[in-house]
C-alpha cells in the first residue's frame, strides 16, 4: 500500500494514522514514514494479502490520508 505526499496532512497526522492502522507502525516508525513520504512523494507502508489490504486503505482514507490504488 503506497501512501502518497499531500498539501493538506501534517506528519504528525499521517503517522497517527499509520500507527493506528498497521500493525508493527508505531508513531515514530510512522514519522519516518511520514518524512519519506514528504521527501519522494510516496511510501510503500505496508504490503500483504489483497483482502487485508482493502481494509487497512479503507481505514488510512478514513483519516484523509492520500493513498494510490491498490494493485491487485
Amino acid at each position: 500500500m503506497i501512501v502518497r505526499n499531500d498539501d493538506h496532512n501534517t506528519f504528525e497526522g499521517v503517522a497517527f494514522a499509520l500507527a493506528n492502522v498497521i500493525p508493527g507502525v508505531d508513531f515514530d516508525r510512522g514519522l519516518r514514514f511520514a518524512s519519506t513520504i514528504h521527501s519522494t512523494g510516496q511510501a510503500i507502508v505496508w504490503s500483504g494479502e489483497q483482502e487485508q489490504a482493502e481494509l487497512y486503505h479503507a481505514q488510512l482514507e478514513g483519516y484523509g490520508l492520500t493513498l494510490a490504488p491498490l494493485e491487485r
